[in-house]
This record gives C-alpha cells, sequence and structure tokens, in this order.
C-alpha cells in the first residue's frame, strides 16, 4: 500500500469506490481547513464530501446526504 490516500473514497458498501483495506487504516479529513469526522464519500481532485445531513433518512433508512464543495485534503491516521 502507498502513503498517500485515493483521490475518492466512500464508506458506502456499494460503492465502486469502497475500498475496506484502506478504510481500516482511517483516513483523516481536512475540508477547508476544518478536521472532519462524519465524512460518507470525499474527492480530492473535484473538491467535494458528502456529509449526512443531521438525521433525516431516505425511503430505505440510509442516512441522507449532502455535497459541500471546498478544499479536501485526506491523510492516513496510522
Amino acid at each position: 500500500m502507498t502513503d498517500t490516500p485515493p483521490d475518492r473514497l466512500s464508506n458506502d458498501p456499494r460503492s465502486p469506490f469502497h475500498q475496506p483495506a484502506l478504510l481500516e487504516r482511517g483516513i483523516g479529513i481536512r475540508f477547508n481547513g476544518n478536521e472532519r469526522n462524519d465524512v460518507e464519500e470525499y474527492c480530492i481532485s473535484e473538491g467535494w464530501i458528502l456529509v449526512p445531513a443531521g438525521k433525516a433518512l431516505d425511503r430505505r433508512g440510509r442516512p441522507m446526504t449532502i455535497k459541500l464543495k471546498g478544499t479536501v485534503e485526506a491523510r492516513f491516521l496510522t
């Protein structure tokens, strides 16, 4: 494995960008200069993150998300 996180990564196992081995290492996300712990998915090159929209759930019981645009920096925690 490399020491640079992938450009795009998702927590959702149904996503094609889900990589369990990388998620086990732990990923830290800095968004617009602030550390975020609630990121569901991110893309560094496009500059966005998906975060839960409060406690709202969709009709399948998954949390609803909103896309925030800005500067995204990812790093491995371990």
